[in-house]
């Protein structure tokens, strides 16, 4: 059997639509025969390098109104059959959970700390600070000294850095984005034509 198709996920931990689609990643990966590369990313940083961010000041459009995002966020959630709960305001730095992952990644567990990390949020309703991040090691059953090295280290940061680097030149504006080759999908009600292009 040929080797799966891969398809790029640029995520953002807070983004509503982001855990959405992620909730549908195992389900495509087995029906298409495709591998999703998670790339975690502070959204918000990928809007300001456009210089465009949305989420600044008073919604320009309906659709980045606050409680209509949260209506159509569990209108969604209904339709897949998933928990939902309006996410807590981070209270650290933005860039922070996306750190968390890549420093994860070190030891292997990237795909696990961005579902942990979107289990908290978007189900527990937990309020994400320094200490649920520096903490999370246990509960991944990676060596918490390592990953805490890891989450601190300028390569790390650098490493979201090119990241979201990557995702401008690419094209992408928002999250979530995925990329198959060079055909960009962004959003999670993109889905349904990912999925059409794999199948062809």
């Amino acid at each position: 059997m040929a080797e799966p198709v891969a398809v790029d996920f640029y995520l953002g931990l807070g983004s509503r639509y982001s855990y959405l689609a992620a909730s549908q990643v195992e389900r495509i990966e087995t029906a298409r025969h495709c591998r999703f590369v998670w790339k975690p990313i502070a959204s918000g940083a990928l809007m300001d390098r456009r210089g465009a961010n949305p989420f600044r000041g008073e919604p320009g459009s309906g659709q980045y109104d606050q409680a209509y995002r949260e209506y159509d966020a569990r209108c969604w959630a209904a339709y897949y059959g998933i928990p939902f709960r309006e996410p807590v305001a981070f209270r650290t730095d933005p860039a922070m959970p996306a750190l968390a992952c890549l420093a994860a990644e070190a030891q292997g567990a990237l795909v696990p700390c961005c579902r942990l990390l979107q289990q908290l949020i978007f189900v527990d309703g937990v309020a994400i600070d320094d200490a649920v991040l520096t903490g999370l090691a246990p509960s991944l059953g990676i060596d918490p000294e390592a990953y805490q090295r890891a989450l601190a280290a300028p390569q790390t940061r650098a490493r979201h850095e090119r990241l979201l680097d990557e995702a401008r030149a690419r094209g992408a504006f928002g999250v979530p984005t995925f990329f198959l080759g060079d055909r960009m999908f962004w959003g999670n009600d993109r889905l349904v034509l990912l999925e059409a292009a794999l199948a062809a």
